[in-house]
């Protein structure tokens, strides 16, 4: 007898329909699962059959075939040992009534025959309507986000049993999950805020404008002068994320082996220099999510990014750019999302003190010149907004002590209506920073007189093509923050990127 039932299959966070075939006969004892299955897949036959035999279902004098199609993928984890049993009760006559092409299984199976979670489900819950599915039974964990995906109903079970009497007709309790409300939970006190942070006014301000629309920063200023506290206090700027994204997210860390408390905080990763490009990048024998994955939707931040290898640096370009990242492998091709906010810093040169009025610099020309050379030019041109930070004398900067510095509560509500400025101008949830540029341009068209300024700077700095883009960018991300009216950017936002992209630019005014 032959059936067949729908699973998930998953390529990193990309879902696919997987169709479980089972082929049964009577004849000698045999078991084969083929379809390019991995270990764990290969060893669900005996999970299968202890779990059916605890329930009371011979399968001995049997020759089964299953056949998880399609066959040219590979099959890893135990994500389909639900399904592979639901198949095989139907090819035996033991379960009766068809079971609808929209209905999918995912779960693992215990011996006794109770339902396990399993890596990679958060994602496969999410892929069940773009792959066609509308019903779709699964292992309930209390340490799920409450799930609630438009079009596809989710029917929980604690064990083979439950599913079984389910498709039988018979009516199992629903299993609601702890209302541990992922939007509730938007708790920054982790991080620094930004009344904490004295002067570096100009640097809060290039912060904001990196925040709201989504440009990466490179900071370089000696050592203390408080890099790494404007860093850590990015978080708290930040809008919090959507329903969409936190489960995004989720997944991500799922898919990593990596415990994640539900929280509406964007993710802040910070990687030692020491990290390999595997760690950062993503990879391994089966790919897992890296660092610039785990930072999806939220900021990467490389300290002392000079000591990072050459290598790893350039392979941050192409996520950069794109927002994702492919890793190929022997066992596998897969692609992770991978839109962040890289905030980078470093020191002026090897010693930290060159540029300082109170330290002497011991580098020479030439390795003051080296040490900035191992950010390569491409890289380096990637980052919008390049900030040069001087110590702060706190005595001035702090006055007698009651100076009352902005919150970064009162600098997030800016910069959430300013993201909903650019999501109402381009229609999605999308910042100035990641649009292609013919959709910004045809959204903000320049002036001719803009036009033309900006065409003479880039003649006049030798700037690329890339930078005259980062500097419209930039520009209208400070247009949305100054609350102007329609599409156009004003004269001074462009002044203000300009300066923003520039080293020198950015050197004066820190504690103002």
């Amino acid at each position: 007898m032959w059936a067949q039932v729908s699973s998930i299959g998953l390529k990193g966070m990309e879902g696919y329909r997987l169709r479980v075939e089972v082929s049964t006969c009577v004849g000698a004892d045999s078991f084969k699962i083929v379809g390019l299955p991995d270990a764990a897949v290969k060893e669900a036959k005996e999970r299968i059959r202890a779990a059916l035999g605890s329930l009371g279902y011979v399968i001995s004098g049997q020759r089964i075939i299953i056949n998880l199609s399609p066959p040219d993928q590979k099959k890893m984890g135990s994500l389909f040992d639900l399904s592979m049993a639901i198949a095989l009760l139907i090819s035996l006559h033991e379960l009766e009534g068809a079971v609808a092409e929209d209905t999918g299984f995912i779960g693992a199976l215990s011996l006794d025959g109770s339902l396990q979670p399993v890596e990679g489900m958060l994602a496969a819950v999410l892929a069940a309507k773009k792959v066609g599915l509308k019903r779709l039974y699964l292992p309930f964990d209390e340490k799920l986000p409450p799930l609630d995906v438009v079009g596809v109903e989710l029917i929980f079970a604690h064990s083979l049993q439950d599913v079984i009497g389910h498709l039988s007709g018979q009516w199992i309790p629903p299993h609601f999950l702890k209302p541990n409300a992922v939007e509730q939970m938007d708790e920054r006190g982790d991080y620094p805020d930004f009344q904490q942070i004295i002067g570096h006014s100009y640097a809060k301000f290039a912060l904001e404008v990196a925040a709201a629309g989504g440009h990466h920063v490179l900071m370089t200023g000696p050592p203390g002068c408080g890099k790494s506290l404007l860093a850590w206090s990015l978080p708290t700027i930040l809008p919090a994320l959507t329903r969409k994204a936190q489960l995004e997210v989720m997944s991500l860390y799922q898919l990593a082996h990596i415990s994640y408390l539900s929280t509406a905080v964007p993710p802040f990763r910070n990687p030692h220099h020491s990290a390999s490009g595997v760690s950062i990048i993503g990879g391994g024998q089966y790919p897992k999510p890296g660092e610039i994955s785990l930072a999806h939707h939220g900021v990467l931040f490389l300290d002392e990014i000079g000591e990072f290898s050459k290598k790893t640096l350039d392979m941050l370009r192409q996520p950069l750019e794109n927002g994702d990242i492919t890793i190929s492998r022997t066992h596998a091709t897969i692609t992770y999302p991978a839109s962040f906010i890289m905030l980078a810093a470093m020191n002026p040169c090897p010693c930290g003190y060159a540029g300082s009025n109170s330290h002497y610099c011991i580098c020479s020309a030439r390795q003051v010149l080296a040490y900035q050379n191992r950010i390569s030019g491409p890289l380096r041109d990637r980052f919008d907004i390049q900030l040069s930070l001087k110590s702060v004398d706190l005595g001035i900067a702090g006055g007698d002590g009651r100076r009352l510095e902005e919150s970064s509560k009162m600098v997030r509500k800016r910069v959430e209506a300013a993201r909903q400025r650019q999501y109402k101008r381009f229609g999605r949830e999308i910042t100035n920073g990641r649009v292609p540029y013919d959709e910004l341009i045809k959204a903000s068209p320049l002036t001719p007189e803009q036009q033309s300024m900006i065409q003479q700077l880039l003649y006049q700095k030798d700037w690329s093509n890339r930078t005259q883009i980062k500097i419209i960018r930039l520009a209208r991300t400070i247009s949305d923050l100054s609350d102007e009216r329609g599409s156009q950017i004003s004269d001074e936002s462009i002044s203000e990127a300009i300066k923003l992209n520039s080293v020198s630019g950015t050197a004066r005014g820190q504690n103002h």
